[in-house]
């Protein structure tokens, strides 16, 4: 894709898809599947909470004594993930909105960079972006400057105190954000922690954080 001279970043999990939701219905029926009981359900849903890669199920596997591979138990939950994940339709035609108005657009993630990837072909989104950058491609995490960064390179547009960043973490996202010298945007939905940077503008949805950037630029 060819470069293009505004580039608006974006978290992925609580900001483009709804994570939470995905999450709980894909170890579900995992577990389901494999007849898994109540206790390893509940150890999955607390232990892949916030992450999850192939040595969280190496984990699970020595744990409960399983006679699955992890490989192949790791593969299916990648693979229901990207089957239960959702994203809005109207974000998607916001995008749409974006590309068309010449904005470059990347997704900043933090999580294993085959699950996300999987999660944003599902989603339609990969259609949509120019960049991606996941944590687990460097194997350092937002707020990490240097995730920021990458998302940018890949965009092929400079990661100048014009970008900006949008998501739900005040941490990751706009403390980030902030590090990286770029404008952010909070998509409000937890308690904001005392003694970090505040964001450059507050929004209750990502659609509107969409409608922010398409008013200035």
């Amino acid at each position: 894709m060819d470069p293009r001279h505004a580039l608006a970043l974006f978290d992925l999990d609580g900001t483009l898809v709804r994570r939470r939701t995905s999450f709980v219905d894909a170890v579900t029926a995992l577990c389901l599947e494999h007849g898994f009981g109540t206790e390893i359900r509940a150890w999955m849903l607390s232990e892949l909470a916030d992450r999850a890669n192939a040595d969280d199920f190496v984990r699970l596997r020595h744990e409960y004594a399983l006679d699955t591979g992890v490989g192949p138990l790791w593969d299916e939950f990648v693979d229901r993930m990207a089957g239960a994940v959702t994203c809005d339709p109207a974000v998607l035609r916001g995008l749409e909105r974006l590309r068309a108005d010449d904005w470059s657009i990347g997704i900043v993630a933090n999580g294993a960079s085959d699950v996300q990837r999987a999660k944003i072909g599902a989603t339609g989104l990969a259609d949509l972006v120019d960049g991606v950058a996941v944590s687990g491609d460097i194997d350092v995490r937002k707020p990490d400057t240097r995730l920021f960064a990458l998302a940018a390179g890949r965009c092929r547009t400079p990661l100048s105190a014009e970008a900006w960043m949008t998501g739900d973490s005040p941490t990751a996202d706009v403390a980030g954000g902030h590090r990286a010298g770029i404008r952010t945007i909070w998509v409000r939905g937890r308690s904001w922690p005392e003694g970090l940077p505040t964001p450059h503008h507050t929004v209750d949805g990502v659609t509107d954080a969409i409608d922010l950037l398409l008013a200035r630029q």
